[in-house]
């Protein structure tokens, strides 16, 4: 009787310790509150936005340097900003229609890639049937297709939608596949002990194990999209509107200004873009590792 209850405070006392120390805390409610409002107001802090601040500073200074050296190359930022202040709707309307190509072209070949992705993901034969075509494809000059485009599909805004799909597809594509095809195998034998379907294993396990490869994807076909819009309102005739079509009108009469200034109206464009994914990601990946923050 004495080892026996000598032997359970023995136990105890270790169970007792184990417990005192546990191998993580999790946070309460206010502290998760804490930490998110110190996020948020860290963007107030010099260290955050100053070096950001200098570099624009910094790139205005060179920017008027270039433009008193090489005024026929550079118009200075004042003449920039008076075009933007001067004609606002005209820039408004114009980035509307580049956006809308932009977006429209990305959401079709996303959903053409993600759709590719799962079946030659599922089927090596597909993969080996496609891949490939998708290769060949991604390192096709697209501006040169863009004339037959034209004459297949008309003047319309469907040539462009067509060069924008193109342009956007192979990255989402590629990630895609490489994300559905990246689980652990011991996450799929589990499953596969209780006999889940492909139907089931696709839906709860290669597609939330894919979530992090399409958001990359996303943050680099999203200003792609942008860039995509603009050849394609280059490169394909019958443009009226957006501002590929400004650059090029502005390019034809050397107003260098009216060019610079829908060059900052598309960066900005682009920059917008991709703070939306990526905020879109911090909120849909709050649960996975990469977005945990370890503070």
């Amino acid at each position: 009787m004495t080892m026996t209850g000598e032997t359970t405070g023995e136990v105890t006392g270790e169970t007792t310790g184990a417990a005192a120390r546990p191998a993580f805390v999790v946070p309460s409610p206010a502290e998760l509150r804490a930490r998110r409002l110190r996020r948020r107001l860290g963007v107030l802090r010099p260290s955050y936005w100053l070096p950001f601040a200098a570099m624009l500073v910094l790139l205005g200074g060179l920017w008027q340097l270039g433009a008193h050296k090489l005024p026929y190359l550079l118009p200075p930022l004042s003449d920039v900003l008076g075009v933007l202040r001067d004609q606002p709707g005209y820039f408004l309307e114009n980035s509307w229609v580049t956006l809308r190509e932009a977006l429209l072209g990305l959401a079709i070949g996303f959903v053409a890639a993600f759709l590719l992705a799962i079946l030659i993901s599922e089927a090596p034969l597909a993969r080996r049937a496609i891949m490939p075509v998708a290769v060949v494809l991604n390192v096709t000059p697209l501006v040169a297709i863009a004339p037959a485009l034209v004459v297949a599909f008309g003047f319309g805004a469907t040539p462009k939608l067509i060069l924008t799909a193109l342009i956007c597809f192979f990255p989402i594509l590629i990630n895609t596949a490489v994300g559905l095809r990246s689980v652990p195998q011991q996450v799929l034998q589990v499953f596969r002990t209780v006999h889940a379907s492909r139907w089931e294993l696709l839906r709860h396990i290669r597609v939330p194990n894919a979530l992090p490869y399409v958001f990359a994807a996303l943050q680099i076909v999203f200003p792609l999209s942008v860039i995509g819009a603009v050849v394609a309102e280059l490169s394909a005739a019958g443009s009226s509107a957006g501002l590929g079509t400004t650059i090029q009108v502005a390019s034809s009469m050397n107003r260098m200004a009216m060019i610079w200034a829908a060059i900052f109206v598309l960066a900005l464009m682009g920059s917008l873009l991709l703070l939306f994914v990526t905020v879109v990601e911090r909120k849909v990946l709050h649960w996975h590792e990469s977005k945990q923050n370890p503070s």
